[in-house]
C-alpha cells in the first residue's frame, strides 16, 4: 500500500520531477506550493528570486499534467520572521547566515512537516539533490548538485519523514526526464542566490533594514584605519571586492575582511594568509548521522560552506560545543555558516560555526 505523500512543488524543474517519481511509484500524492511573500512579483529576473506568481503557475501546471490535487500554503509570515528577520538579524550581529538551510530547518521540515502530518500524510517529498538510504542523509550521486549540506540541520525524526527522489540522479537526467514527462518547466533556469532578495543586492537589501551606520576599515597589520564603510553589516569574512579601501597595502597585495565586529563597527582586513584557521568552534549541533554524537575524537570530513571544499578533520563535543581540528587550513570561514560532519558520503551531523582559530 502506498504513502500519502504531500510533494513540496517550488515551481522549478526539480521539485516536479520528484513530485512525479512519487506519483508514479504508486503513493498517494499532493502537490503544495509555499506562498513564501507577502507581495510576490509577477516574474522573476532570469535565474534570480523564486516564490513568485510565475512560479505558483508553473507548480500548478506540473500538478496537472502530473495529475494530482494542488494546493497553495500561505508561509508568507512564517518566513518573513523565521528566515528573511532572522538573516538581517545575524548580519547586524557580525554573522553570516545560510537563508536555504535556515529555511529547510523552519519552513519545509518543520512548519510544513508539522501541517503534513497533522493532516493525515505520511511523509514529504522534495525535489532536493541528496539521497536517504534506511535514515541516513546521503550525498547526491550528482556532485554538482549535491544538497545534503543544506539538509544537515534536519533531524533524524525529520529525515524518517522525507523523501528525496532526486538523489541518484544528475540534474541533465532530471531535465531530459522533465521534457519527456512534457513538463514545461524542463529549461526553466535553477534560482540561486538569496531568494528573496531578487536583484541579488545583499548590501542594498541590509542597508533598507539597517540603515547607514559609516566605520572604519582598519588594516590589521597597521592598525591604521584604511578607508570607511556604510555598515559592517555589508561584509563577510573572506570578502574582497568591495571594500572602498581608499591607499594599498604596504606590500601592493590585496586585503581581505578579517572580521567584523557590529558593536564597534569596525570591519578589519589584512592579507589572505591571515584568513586561515586549523581550529573551529560550533554550537546547536544536530545528530543525525549513523555515528551519534562523538564524545572521543572523530576522524572524518567536514564542509563548511554549501558547494565549499571537503577537509578532513576531528571532530569532538565538549558540553554543547563541538570542536574541529582541521588537517590542512581552511580559509574565509566566517560564524554563522554550518559546519556540516561527513563519513565518507554519509552526514553525521552540524553544528552552526561560532569561532575559527
Amino acid at each position: 500500500m502506498g504513502l500519502r505523500v504531500l510533494a513540496a512543488m517550488s515551481g522549478g524543474v526539480d521539485s516536479a520531477v520528484a513530485a512525479a517519481r512519487i506519483a508514479e511509484a504508486g503513493h498517494d500524492v499532493t502537490g503544495v506550493h509555499l506562498a513564501l511573500s507577502a507581495n510576490p512579483q509577477s516574474y522573476r529576473t532570469g535565474a534570480r528570486g523564486c516564490c513568485t506568481i510565475e512560479d505558483s503557475r508553473d507548480a500548478r501546471r506540473a500538478a496537472d499534467v502530473i495529475g494530482i490535487p494542488f494546493y497553495i500554503w500561505d508561509m508568507a509570515e512564517r518566513f518573513h520572521r523565521d528566515v528573511v528577520e532572522d538573516f538581517v538579524s545575524e548580519y547586524a550581529a557580525g554573522r553570516t547566515p545560510n537563508p536555504c538551510l535556515r529555511c529547510n530547518e523552519k519552513i519545509k521540515f518543520e512548519a510544513v512537516l508539522d501541517r503534513a502530518v497533522a493532516l493525515g500524510f505520511d511523509a514529504v517529498a522534495t525535489g532536493h539533490h541528496a539521497r536517504l538510504a534506511d535514515g541516513v542523509l546521503r550525498r547526491s550521486a550528482d556532485p554538482d548538485k549535491d544538497q545534503s549540506y543544506v539538509l544537515g540541520v534536519l533531524t533524524r525524526d525529520q529525515l524518517s519523514r522525507a523523501i528525496f527522489p532526486l538523489g541518484d540522479s544528475t540534474k541533465a537526467q532530471v531535465r531530459r526526464e522533465a521534457a519527456e514527462r512534457g513538463l514545461t518547466v524542463a529549461d526553466k533556469p535553477d534560482s540561486h542566490d538569496v531568494c528573496f532578495i531578487a536583484d541579488g543586492d545583499t548590501r542594498g537589501f541590509l542597508a533598507g533594514r539597517l540603515g547607514a551606520d559609516e566605520g572604519p576599515i582598519v588594516d590589521a597589520l597597521t592598525g591604521d584605519v584604511v578607508g570607511t564603510h556604510q555598515g559592517a553589516y555589508g561584509f563577510t569574512v573572506g570578502q574582497r571586492k568591495g571594500l572602498h579601501i581608499d591607499r594599498p597595502a604596504q606590500d601592493g597585495r590585496p586585503r581581505y575582511v578579517l572580521s567584523i565586529e557590529p558593536v564597534s563597527n569596525t570591519v578589519t582586513v589584512g592579507p589572505r594568509s591571515a584568513l586561515e584557521v586549523r581550529s573551529i568552534s560550533a554550537v546547536r549541533p544536530v545528530w543525525n548521522g549513523p555515528i551519534g554524537e562523538p564524545r572521543e575524537p572523530l576522524d572524518c570530513t567536514v564542509q563548511l560552506r554549501a558547494h565549499g571544499e571537503v577537509y578532513g578533520c576531528r571532530a569532538q563535543v565538549s558540553g554543547d560545543t563541538l570542536h574541529i581540528e582541521l588537517d590542512g587550513a581552511a580559509t574565509g570561514v566566517a560564524a554563522g555558516q554550518a559546519a556540516v560532519l561527513y563519513a565518507g558520503d554519509a552526514v553525521i551531523g552540524s553544528a552552526t560555526i561560532s569561532g575559527a582559530v
